[in-house]
């Protein structure tokens, strides 16, 4: 195991068979972390990078059986920002500090392409970088985004496996959300993806296919986060993922793909209350604090045990700076843009 660890941070590759013997064996995970924070401090630096995320709208036409969003959950309450508070909240963020801000929400079809060019375009002047979080769209579509000023696209493939995916995805295609990806790289954007560990049915051997997927497509961004049952789906009775086989994928795509921007998952430190910390010392070098303000942060309910739900934004900023500064590590001031320094293999 020690030997795979040592190749995986000289050469940044392992073959699927050497990546589930790694997430089979837990008797070297101290380790694997070390090795994945030396990689994270080589190859991206100690500053970690904050994203605004603004939550933007809870509905969504999608009905993933894991998710606390999905259209058939009746015991949520909806909710959908107005443009100009969206604004304002990226003007708050802004003005915390904050040089990216996330528009994240369900697939609102209310958001076309038309009111989203004018948020995206309004949110731009602020000066910071723009990552939208809205699901799968046309080519056309994303390329509209693009063009209004849009950085940075963030699309979950979940899982790999196919046939687990369109059963916990009903009506969803697995080619199509591939075909997302690709497009969004052809068309520019920094790509973000990531998977959900502990999905009922999820194999190790199909986690391991899902970050030699991620190096596949040269992702820019992955994010990594246990599954977490929520009560108002019908996933509620399923054990979950767990934090430490979390921790583990997300050391190993570090080590495999030694220059991306890879978040301390607000997940993990609802199964953890230092995930982030630990996760931020395992190969992370960014965190997504919320800054929506108001009761909205508690209904973008996509799991139970949510952290952070009645902060203010400015409390949340100054909370995990200061976690992350006890830890020796200093908040970055730039976009926090990926810094290509190896060539795919």
């Amino acid at each position: 195991m020690l030997e795979l660890i040592k190749k995986a941070e000289e050469t940044h590759t392992l073959t699927k068979k050497e990546i589930v013997e790694l997430l089979k064996d837990d008797q070297y995970n101290d380790e694997l972390f070390k090795a994945a924070d030396r990689v994270r401090k080589k190859y991206v630096g100690d500053e970690v990078h904050l994203r605004g995320l603004i939550e933007f709208s809870n509905i969504c036409k999608q009905n993933c059986l894991y998710c606390g969003l999905r259209r058939d959950n009746k015991n949520i309450k909806r909710y959908r920002l107005k443009p100009e508070q969206i604004i304002n909240f990226a003007k708050n963020a802004r003005n915390l500090g904050y040089r990216t801000v996330v528009l994240q929400s369900g697939e609102d079809d209310f958001f076309n392409v038309e009111r989203m060019t004018k948020i995206i375009k309004s949110i731009k002047e602020l000066d910071v970088a723009i990552t939208l979080s809205i699901g799968e769209k046309t080519r056309e579509e994303y390329k509209a985004y693009k063009e209004a000023g849009a950085d940075r696209y963030l699309l979950r493939i979940e899982t790999t496996d196919k046939e687990l995916y369109e059963k916990l995805d009903p009506n969803m295609s697995h080619e199509n959300r591939k075909r997302c990806l690709k497009d969004l790289k052809e068309l520019g954007y920094e790509v973000g993806t990531g998977c959900l560990i502990g999905l009922p049915g999820q194999t190790i051997e199909s986690i391991a296919d899902d970050i030699l997927f991620f190096k596949e497509i040269d992702a820019d961004m992955i994010g990594v986060g246990p599954f977490i049952p929520n009560p108002d789906t019908p996933l509620k009775n399923e054990k979950g993922g767990t934090f430490e086989l979390s921790l583990k994928v997300m050391a190993i795509t570090r080590l495999l793909m030694p220059d991306i921007n890879i978040p301390a998952t607000t997940a993990m430190e609802s199964l953890n209350i230092n995930g982030r910390l630990i996760a931020l010392r395992s190969g992370a070098n960014v965190v997504m604090p919320n800054v929506t303000e108001g009761e909205y942060r508690k209904l973008y309910a996509l799991y139970p045990g949510k952290i952070c739900i009645n902060d203010t934004p400015a409390h949340c900023f100054s909370c995990i700076t200061g976690k992350i500064n006890s830890i020796g590590r200093p908040i970055a001031k730039d976009y926090g843009y990926r810094k290509k320094v190896m060539s795919k293999k």
